[in-house]
């Protein structure tokens, strides 16, 4: 059976930056807005006040500092609090399309590849620009490579969902070099307006290139040693945003149908779930969490990042061990284990072992064990 490796990695960076600063003027210019428009019903205790946010509360409550967006202008804009973006016809490369592909040549030119080289293509992310054709496919055709395209999603775990397949494709002997696009456009599904989630997201894209360990060309190479998936349902993350929705009628006064969470439920449970996960996934190859030279975790929130690794290892640990790109960043959803792993491997020797791992909405959770060759 072939080895799998990973050979090269991709990074598209937006070109706007949102501090909390800017985010907290906005958010609280729109508060003030609202509590005023809705003075009455406030008084008569019919509608709930707004509170504002401040950058504090944004730094507490998750180690979050600045986010990339795509566009700014309308997310800062209190009578819009949402991207300004320009519908594109159908001939011409879609948003999701064009940050794919650019972190696509990256990848590929550090694997030491051509698109042409390239048998299978997966975009995995968290929402999708359109239901069909898939992003996938317009990707691939982009770029020139070939073989097929498929698009999948599994919200904040896409990417190291992908990956198995990417894996499971080379070791089978189906594909030879599958490449992996997350192109997250995060905010367009996050509810600007609401307090409690208004400052989680950026926009980032990220690829990663999975293939036959015998035949890639890249000095640089890690053996993917196993792969492990698991899901169980949970409502804590959601997003209802869909096709549907203009068939419900739904109250046109309502939230949004987009991002949700309990966030302090989803903190409580998805720590255990994620450390026991890769717990388990180590034991399975032999391992145990001390070996592992560094993780490079999902990047949702900073305490939960840091309990799940104290619960591995059993210490308060630093950056060096599990290195945290979220401060920069933001929540990129199912690219911020991958922007960890392709902005972190430096100080990594061969033989040293390495986990990369995602969790989110499901709840899911996908980890992969690496040994850097």
């Amino acid at each position: 059976m072939p080895r799998a490796v990973i050979t090269g990695t991709g990074l598209y960076v937006p070109p706007h930056v949102i501090t909390n600063a800017e985010l907290v003027v906005s958010f609280n210019a729109y508060v003030e807005r609202f509590n005023t428009e809705h003075a009455a019903a406030i008084e008569a205790g019919t509608v709930a006040a707004l509170a504002p946010s401040s950058e504090a509360f944004i730094e507490k409550a998750s180690g979050i500092q600045r986010r990339y967006v795509m566009e700014k202008s309308g997310v800062l804009d209190p009578a819009r609090m949402r991207p300004k973006l320009t519908e594109r016809p159908d001939d011409q490369l879609s948003l999701m399309a064009e940050i794919a592909v650019d972190a696509a040549r990256q990848a590929l030119a550090a694997a030491g590849r051509q698109a042409a080289d390239v048998d299978a293509v997966i975009c995995a992310a968290s929402n999708m620009q359109r239901a069909y054709p898939a992003m996938a496919i317009e990707i691939q055709q982009a770029l020139g490579a070939g073989g097929y395209g498929f698009d999948m999603n599994v919200a904040c775990s896409s990417a190291t969902f992908a990956i198995e397949q990417a894996v499971n494709a080379v070791r089978s002997g189906a594909s030879r070099c599958v490449l992996v696009v997350n192109p997250e456009i995060t905010s367009g599904h996050l509810e600007w307006k609401d307090r409690d989630c208004h400052f989680i997201f950026g926009d980032v894209c990220t690829a990663v290139l999975v293939e036959a360990d015998e035949t890639a060309v890249a000095a640089e190479r890690w053996e993917v040693l196993g792969t492990r998936l698991a899901t169980q349902f949970s409502n804590n993350i959601r997003n209802n945003a869909g096709f549907l929705n203009r068939s419900e009628d739904s109250d046109p006064e309502a939230r949004d149908k987009t991002f949700r969470q309990e966030g302090r439920k989803v903190f409580k449970e998805v720590v255990p779930i994620a450390s026991a996960h890769i717990e388990a996934h180590l034991q399975a190859q032999g391992l145990t969490p001390a070996q592992v030279r560094r993780y490079w975790l999902h990047q949702a929130n900073l305490g939960m990042n840091q309990l799940i690794i104290k619960k591995l290892v059993g210490q308060e640990v630093g950056p060096d061990l599990a290195p945290l790109i979220l401060d920069e960043f933001a929540n990129t959803a199912s690219a911020g284990s991958i922007i960890a792993f392709h902005r972190h491997r430096d100080g990594v020797q061969s033989g040293d072992l390495g986990v990369i791992c995602s969790f989110g909405a499901g709840y899911s959770v996908g980890s992969v064990i690496v040994r850097k060759q």
